[in-house]
């Protein structure tokens, strides 16, 4: 794992420091820190990291303001913060989790394992933020039909025909997106409110068939629980 912490109190720096130092132990590769948004910026530009800790007040500026750029990066993103009334607001914006001032190893701790979680959820999520032409845009969760795995990026597919890029991959994504996505193959995560009905051909072929026609392969082993969790 390689770490980058944006935190101004040092206090609290340093206690995110040792905390996270004890949960990831020898797991840990490298743990970077910033006392500022230019800072933490610029290291995150410098290196290539796993997951930020994230501050929302940051010597009086607002952290929200580098949010929607680094949700849309490959990393995954867990604030921690004493601002309890933005929580619903970070997770809208597809952070992994929100984590209260003050906290103690066993909150963070929670915090870090859904890092290592296959597929969660967080019914809070309403956007997801991508790159695009050197900007960010943000999608409505409710216009993605499904996601296909493209090796470390996701290619976002939409209501309205486009097609976006994302920089997470799939199992990135599946730790975000709410538990109406399903992961129905090992290339396909699909939003289970667009599904129509499952398709069984010869040679043990399924398939699910989407409202709009459009047909996506579902795993072998993936079948009968798909079955029986959407169509029962």
């Amino acid at each position: 794992m390689k770490i980058l912490i944006v935190e101004d109190e040092a206090r609290i720096l340093k206690r995110l420091q040792r905390m996270i130092q004890e949960i990831f132990s020898g797991e840990l590769d490298l743990l970077l820190t910033a006392d500022s948004l230019e800072s933490g910026l610029q290291k995150m530009k410098n290196a290539s990291i796993d997951l930020l800790f994230l501050d929302l007040n940051l010597n009086g500026l607002d952290g929200f303001q580098i949010l929607e750029e680094v949700v849309a990066e490959s990393f995954h993103t867990i604030i921690v913060s004493a601002y309890k009334d933005r929580a619903i607001e970070a997770f809208e914006y597809g952070v992994l989790d929100f984590v209260p001032k003050p906290f103690d190893i066993d909150r963070l701790t929670k915090a870090c394992k859904r890092i290592k979680i296959d597929q969660k959820g967080a019914d809070h999520l309403k956007f997801l933020s991508v790159k695009k032409a050197g900007k960010r845009q943000l999608i409505a969760i409710d216009e993605v039909l499904y996601i296909q795995g493209a090796g470390i990026y996701s290619e976002i597919y939409l209501r309205n025909g486009r097609k976006e890029i994302h920089n997470k991959s799939l199992d990135a994504l599946g730790v975000l997106l709410p538990s109406y996505f399903e992961r129905i193959h090992k290339s396909y995560l699909c939003s289970m409110k667009e599904a129509d009905h499952l398709m069984v051909e010869p040679g043990s072929k399924y398939s699910l068939k989407l409202k709009d026609n459009k047909v996506l392969p579902i795993g072998r082993t993936r079948y009968k629980d798909i079955s029986k969790k959407w169509f029962t």
